[in-house]
């Protein structure tokens, strides 16, 4: 990739800025969740190529929150605005750098994926659009990012679009997240950026000794559901024959009740003893851990993509 000066002086800074500990956003405590209801974003995609403002054509809610100047760009889906603010591309989980943190290695592309939102970023004008939660812990903006010029990019989408970023949400910052599902959808057809790489490979829930390999890692896990249940509240989806040793989703109770939409109401009934919801086939994404087998707790549906149909 050739960049222009004025791109390779806004590396360099960032380079000074992670030499001088900048921190990265700590890992999430939860994950992002979607249904796969078919919504696209071309509408948005279209508005965008024609001058309009792609984020107020994709129909969400989100409130305008001011506008500033990118003047430095920390990593993938982080930037540093003209007023001396942070902000997150919330929405978007870009490879990882180290930043400061001792021991930690980067992941593969990450300096590539900063230097993507370099070429898209540096030195221009963005307007900052808000969901739910306007800041982190840390004093960070989370909003979505959108250039001011004449053909405006929506940064967080033409990070997923390109190949450089996974969706991947928050409890407290779910709006939309299904318009983003679109773009990842196209740059992993075309094996786009992380996208070539076995690194950020979707796994197959089966493959039960790789996925307890991956333990403390996000991943997209793919697989049948075998068994559901819900005991005292909490609901287990159960990827093989044996919970005690085989990949498992997890819903905790209070987050069971997030599931109450119409589809998921439909999937997850008690239906003679059995749940419809058993037999599909479903896309989890997020942080692997271990109860028994592997595990990924849920927190909020956004990201559970059903890729057979109820």
């Amino acid at each position: 990739m050739t960049l222009t000066k004025t791109e390779r002086g806004f590396i360099r800074k960032s380079g000074r800025r992670l030499a001088a500990g900048c921190r990265a956003l700590p890992v999430a405590l939860s994950i992002a969740l979607s249904v796969s209801i078919p919504v696209s974003v071309s509408g948005a995609w279209a508005a965008g190529l024609s001058g309009g403002n792609p984020v107020e054509a994709s129909g969400c809610p989100f409130r305008a929150a001011g506008e500033a100047r990118v003047v430095d760009v920390v990593d993938g889906d982080t930037v540093v605005l003209d007023d001396g603010r942070q902000a997150r591309l919330v929405g978007i989980q870009a490879p990882k750098l180290p930043l400061g943190r001792k021991g930690f290695v980067a992941w593969p592309l990450a300096d590539e994926a900063r230097d993507r939102l370099v070429r898209l970023a540096a030195g221009k004008r963005v307007t900052l659009y808000r969901g739910e939660t306007g800041q982190d812990r840390h004093g960070r903006e989370l909003a979505q990012l959108v250039t001011q010029e004449e053909k405006p990019v929506w940064l967080q989408a033409e990070m997923l679009r390109s190949g450089f970023a996974r969706v991947y949400s928050f409890p407290d910052n779910r709006l939309c997240v299904d318009r983003l599902l679109a773009p990842e959808k196209e740059a992993r057809a075309r094996r786009a950026g992380i996208w070539a790489l076995p690194f950020y490979a979707i796994r197959d829930a089966a493959r039960v000794e790789e996925l307890g390999g991956l333990v403390d890692s996000f991943q997209l896990v793919e697989g049948k559901v075998k068994k559901a249940a819900l005991v005292r509240g909490r609901l287990y989806l159960n990827f093989g024959e044996r919970y005690q040793t085989d990949f498992t989703v997890t819903v905790p109770p209070r987050q069971v009740k997030l599931f109450a939409d119409r589809e998921w109401a439909d999937l997850l009934a008690d239906r003679d003893g059995e749940m419809p919801v058993v037999g599909k086939r479903l896309r989890v994404r997020g942080w692997i851990d271990r109860y028994n087998g592997p595990e990924i707790v849920v927190t909020h549906p956004e990201q559970v993509e059903l890729l057979s149909a109820p």
